[in-house]
């Protein structure tokens, strides 16, 4: 049986994860970088995104396999202030060879904030990590 095989019994459509966070002064776009008013900053909430995403498959994996996200295409649609929490949940929609497509929707404790989808590949951790290091000890070109 291929890795991709294992990988598409492993892991099904339908498949969730969740993920919460409580936003703080650290999580607010000018602390990132991504603006000027203390609001969610998107880039945080994609991170709340990945969280669930990893939450409804990284547990399915074979041993010594992980999912690295690959595609974001997601709105953010409502600011959620400091103080508030904000819960991420991906749905895994379809698995094609190593890749994993979720539906991801965000919501805040009055409103959805943000939706969209994400993807996510498989790989086999020994033979990344030994790629990365190849590419770390080669000469600059």
């Amino acid at each position: 049986m291929t890795e991709q095989s294992k990988l598409a019994d492993a892991i099904a459509a339908g498949a969730r994860g969740t993920s919460t966070l409580i936003v703080a002064p650290e999580h607010t776009a000018p602390r990132v970088g991504s603006g000027r008013i203390a609001v969610l900053a998107t880039p945080v909430m994609i991170n709340v995104i990945e969280a669930a995403a990893l939450a409804a498959c990284e547990h399915l994996l074979p041993e010594g396999h992980q999912s690295l996200g690959i595609h974001l295409d997601v709105r953010h649609i409502a600011a959620t202030p400091v103080g508030m929490s904000v819960t991420a949940a991906a749905e895994v929609v379809k698995v094609d060879g190593r890749t994993i497509y979720f539906r991801v929707s965000v919501h805040d404790e009055k409103e959805l904030i943000g939706d969209g989808t994400h993807e996510r590949v498989v790989v086999n951790v020994e033979r990344f990590d030994a790629r990365v290091q190849r590419k770390t000890s080669a000469s600059p070109g």
